[in-house]
């Protein structure tokens, strides 16, 4: 991974007596896809409208491949994002290449023509040129927003809500299309509340309510939430024992045949806890932790905060 494309430094912006993003730090280096979690309302439109030059902040800093975000270098670094918008906002009436060519022309690209086949042919549109955006499905009008954010050939890309309301096949294809931006080397941050998309495309995953509450690899963030679980498998049935597990610092969560899941809330417990069932008389057949969910983890984060 090469040098950050991205750099926020204490970022905040309020709107009167609202803070919609309070400090905010963050780097995104080229080649890295940075998943942005929050509930909503939690700052994250903001925040990709402050990235992509369309808002200054009220405090803080940002840096765009290298041009710092001020009033009079907006234009500049509006040049060096591509921002899809949750909402497409293609011009119906016009057609697949007209859309295309107006932004290709608004962004001053040279040989636009040429250019708009290059990127109608790498989001796989090249067969609907002609065709009238408002007559596209929700997933083609997806590709047509995603190639318009790119018609520049911008190094930073900001995807919010990628694959929002789109059909399982069109979703895919957004995703390994945000995967082929990263084996490009730009540097791509999205917005999402699939938690499952999130773990599956990015390299870290930052979650924010209002202010930034954690920034971590996927793994890492599974591993850092408090406690965890373990199954125990018992021989002659599991039932039997679901009391003396849920002594101490256990809390029995299942009971199924011969297992128990047994929530647990430090480590060193689950030598206590298997102590304690052996001693009692049970057959321990096999102990297992199980891994917290990415889910888990983003839900304990925004509970704690609020």
């Amino acid at each position: 991974m090469s040098a950050d494309l991205v750099r926020a430094s204490s970022l905040s912006r309020r709107f009167d007596e609202r803070m919609a993003v309070a400090d905010l730090s963050f780097t995104l280096g080229a080649g890295e896809v940075l998943a942005l979690l929050g509930p909503n309302g939690a700052g994250k439109t903001t925040t990709f409208r402050i990235l992509a030059g369309l808002l200054l902040p009220t405090a803080g800093t940002v840096t765009i491949a290298g041009e710092p975000l001020t009033r009079d270098t907006a234009d500049a670094v509006r040049g060096r994002v591509g921002l899809l918008t949750e909402a497409p906002g293609l011009w119906d009436r016009l057609t697949v290449r007209h859309n295309l060519s107006t932004f290709a022309e608004l962004h001053g690209v040279e040989r636009p023509r040429q250019r708009v086949d290059e990127i109608m042919q790498a989001v796989g549109l090249s067969g609907r040129a002609e065709d009238r955006a408002g007559t596209l499905s929700k997933g083609l009008k997806q590709r047509v927003a995603i190639a318009r954010a790119l018609i520049h050939d911008p190094p930073v890309v900001l995807l919010d809500e990628p694959t929002a309301g789109l059909d399982p096949e069109s979703a895919r294809d957004v995703r390994d299309f945000v995967r082929t931006l990263r084996e490009q080397g730009r540097a791509v941050m999205v917005s999402t509340h699939n938690l499952a998309e999130a773990e599956e495309l990015a390299d870290r995953i930052a979650v924010m309510n209002t202010r930034l509450l954690a920034l971590d690899t996927p793994r890492s963030l599974r591993e850092r939430r408090r406690g965890g679980r373990v199954v125990v498998e018992l021989e002659g049935g599991a039932a039997q024992w679901a009391p003396l597990a849920a002594r101490g610092d256990h809390h029995v969560i299942d009971v199924e045949s011969d297992r128990l899941t047994v929530a647990i809330d430090a480590a060193h417990t689950v030598p206590d806890l298997v102590t304690a069932l052996a001693a009692g008389g049970a057959r321990i057949q096999r102990v297992t932790p199980e891994e917290p969910s990415l889910e888990e983890t983003y839900l304990e984060l925004v509970r704690q905060d609020g």
